[in-house]
């Protein structure tokens, strides 16, 4: 079983939309959408949802207002002031990052700590296989624990249907979520554009993908919107010694693909993405 991830290091840059035209391409791969904060693969990709969880990785911080005797104490020592006494005794779910100090400080035992749901992480079948996603909820953490949870999910049920193969479509940026993402990954793909901050954003992932022993390519997405960025982005490349698989350039027929839902079409772009594909299955 091969494991590829697509990245990016920065938000915009067409990830998911590449990500969506490899499905196409590979139709019995299992699908894992790993950006658990923004998650959007669902969109271009139709299924049906056969099942959902809940997803509990931390605890808040309850408070029984009628045994509550006021004392003040539990305010003193709250950090993150989740506490407020004025009025009715309450705590701010929001703020409450679940120590569990006040309950264990409370003379009364006023504060008790209960599960958190954090957010939810379903399996939906596509056309053409399973896809694995999450979406945590407004404010929440521990994305990279409902990451790795994700990918073991995807794994377990690669394993059951002998699949050969799990795609990725990873977070942007570098942080936690991404570490969790790239854990295990064969080759990691890296959609990059032709910008500055797109070749500075690339060669920080590139410096994590290395950390991690994962092979990290290049791909460079809407080329022709700055041809020499993109030649300096390539001669990075070069430099590195990191696989530049193709340049995707800038249709707009995919922008019109995906506001109706669709995945990149049958023009320029489509056919760059299929001689990626084929350029990815040599270094199969």
């Amino acid at each position: 079983m091969k494991e590829i991830i697509v990245l990016s290091g920065k938000g915009g840059t067409g990830k998911t939309t590449i990500m969506a035209a490899l499905t196409n391409l590979t139709p019995n791969a299992v699908l894992a959408d790993c950006d658990v904060d923004a998650p959007n693969l669902h969109m271009l990709i139709d299924g049906e949802k056969i099942e959902e969880h809940e997803f509990i990785a931390s605890d808040v911080a309850q408070l029984d207002a009628s045994i509550c005797t006021l004392c003040g104490i539990c305010v003193e020592a709250c950090r993150f002031d989740a506490i407020s006494l004025d009025d009715i005794p309450t705590v701010d779910d929001i703020s409450c990052e679940g120590c569990g100090l006040c309950s264990r400080i409370c003379p009364v035992k006023a504060i008790t700590m209960a599960e958190r749901v954090s957010g939810r992480w379903s399996a939906t079948m596509t056309p053409t296989s399973m896809m694995f996603h999450a979406r945590l909820e407004p404010g929440e953490g521990n994305s990279g624990i409902l990451v790795t949870l994700l990918k073991r999910r995807a794994r377990e049920y690669a394993s059951e249907v002998d699949a050969s193969l799990i795609l990725v479509d990873g977070p942007p940026g570098i942080g936690c979520p991404v570490i969790a993402s790239l854990s295990g990954a064969d080759i990691a793909l890296l959609v990059t554009e032709p910008s500055k901050s797109g070749k500075s954003d690339v060669e920080r992932i590139i410096k994590l993908c290395r950390q991690m022993n994962v092979q990290p390519t290049i791909v460079i997405n809407r080329w022709d919107l700055h041809p020499s960025m993109a030649e300096d982005i390539e001669d990075m490349a070069n430099e590195e010694k990191i696989p530049l698989l193709g340049r995707i350039p800038f249709d707009e027929d995919v922008h019109c693909n995906a506001a109706k839902g669709l995945t990149v079409g049958t023009g320029p772009a489509g056919e760059a993405i299929e001689r990626i594909w084929e350029a990815m299955q040599k270094m199969l």
